[in-house]
């Protein structure tokens, strides 16, 4: 068993943790239609291991060095490594409003990621107060270290970086997905809240 089958084992057998993880930051294991027919670019296959209530999915590529990378594809068509394995890629879906922050990071900007951040990081808890409470929850029961969201901003920035060229994201038809960083500095209309 590897290291990721452990850790889809422990949300499928921990309803607690895999409630929190579906609610509260957008993992739901029981969410797997929206992945069939994608796969790399390179034509590597793609396993579905989540999805997330806007449409988007969650995959596990080949195994590399004993390690499984995760790739996000939205449903936008924007996709790309989010972490080397499982337990990096939930760390940070945890830890990291992670999305907006590469939706809002002036291209692939990592001091603009940072920036983003922190702001994101202060809208998240002043509409979920109870949300560090539940990432702590989550980490202790998945074996996940509770990580500083400007050391999480790093390696998200690190691993959509490697994006290109072995993990593009296509569809059946062979069209590639956009990257997952965004060339907005902030949302329109209003800012950040």
């Amino acid at each position: 068993m590897t290291p990721s089958d452990h850790l889809l084992d422990l949300i499928r057998n921990t309803p607690e943790i895999d409630l929190l993880l579906r609610s509260s930051f957008g993992f739901d294991i029981h969410r797997k239609h929206y992945g069939e027919g994608l796969r790399l670019a390179s034509g590597a296959p793609l396993e579905v291991i989540a999805g997330e209530s806007a449409g988007g999915a969650y995959f596990l590529c080949a195994e590399q060095h004993g390690r499984r990378p995760v790739v996000f594809a939205s449903s936008e068509g924007e996709g790309g490594l989010l972490a080397d394995d499982l337990a990096d890629a939930l760390e940070i879906i945890i830890g990291l409003e992670w999305h907006d922050c590469l939706s809002f990071s002036g291209g692939g900007d990592v001091e603009v990621m940072q920036i983003s951040a922190q702001r994101l990081e202060r809208s998240r808890d002043k509409y979920n107060p109870d949300s560090g409470n539940e990432a702590a929850q989550v980490a202790a029961a998945l074996s996940l270290r509770i990580v500083p969201a400007s050391d999480l901003v790093i390696r998200l920035h690190a691993a959509a970086s490697k994006t290109i060229p072995d993990y593009v994201v296509a569809d059946e038809d062979g069209q590639v997905f956009d990257p997952l960083f965004g060339e907005h500095l902030e949302p329109r209309h209003g800012g950040w809240r």
